[in-house]
């Protein structure tokens, strides 16, 4: 009788601890979706902003054939962010295409006649959207990496991480240098950039 109770509550135990572990298990793979998927939208944004900024060449081109060394910049900015595969080479490219481009939008109010010009007055609006969006996302995905983290860190989910092979994951950080934006409306009077707003 005693024997079966026992055998009873050794299953039952192994039972709980089994529910836990896989509890802890899924949870830590939801958040590595998680985290996966908030890097895929800013991914998107990414790709977006690179399409926004080469449509943004070829029209400063059609008005100034002597920026050479500015367009130059701003391509070789856009492949790099294009090409970048880790995180820490996207963060490293985008910082370079958002310098690139303040001295495009330098460029720009040199010619008030591209300023007025419809389509870059778009592009601007759009590039200003995704900017916008690009902040939103980072965000969302350095929250999620955050709780990931902490469930890779943290007793007992640690101990399942570490068994199963789940790594930390890498904050999206920008340089404090980079974080205001060049301004993408050019409207007399106002300052040269959006303060508050983050890539």
């Amino acid at each position: 009788m005693w024997n079966i109770l026992g055998f009873l509550l050794v299953v039952l135990i192994i039972g709980i601890l089994a529910a836990i572990v896989a509890g802890m298990y899924n949870s830590l793979v939801k958040l590595r979706n998680g985290v996966n998927n908030a890097w895929s939208q800013i991914n998107v944004q990414l790709e977006r902003r690179a399409d926004l900024v080469s449509n943004l060449v070829e029209t400063v081109k059609g008005y100034s054939t002597h920026e050479k060394s500015t367009l130059k910049s701003v391509i070789e900015a856009r492949s790099k962010l294009s090409n970048a595969e880790t995180i820490k080479e996207n963060e490293k490219a985008n910082n370079m295409l958002t310098d690139s481009l303040k001295s495009l939008f330098a460029v720009a109010e040199s010619y008030p006649e591209l300023e007025a010009d419809e389509s870059f007055e778009e592009l601007l609006k759009q590039l200003s959207e995704t900017e916008d969006k690009i902040a939103y996302f980072r965000q969302l995905y350095n929250d999620i990496v955050w709780t990931y983290n902490n469930k890779c860190q943290m007793f007992p989910s640690n101990l399942i991480a570490n068994f199963f092979g789940f790594e930390e994951a890498r904050y999206f950080e920008i340089d404090e240098a980079e974080i205001v934006v060049p301004k993408v409306s050019f409207e007399s009077d106002e300052s040269e950039t959006i303060p508050d707003t983050e890539i």
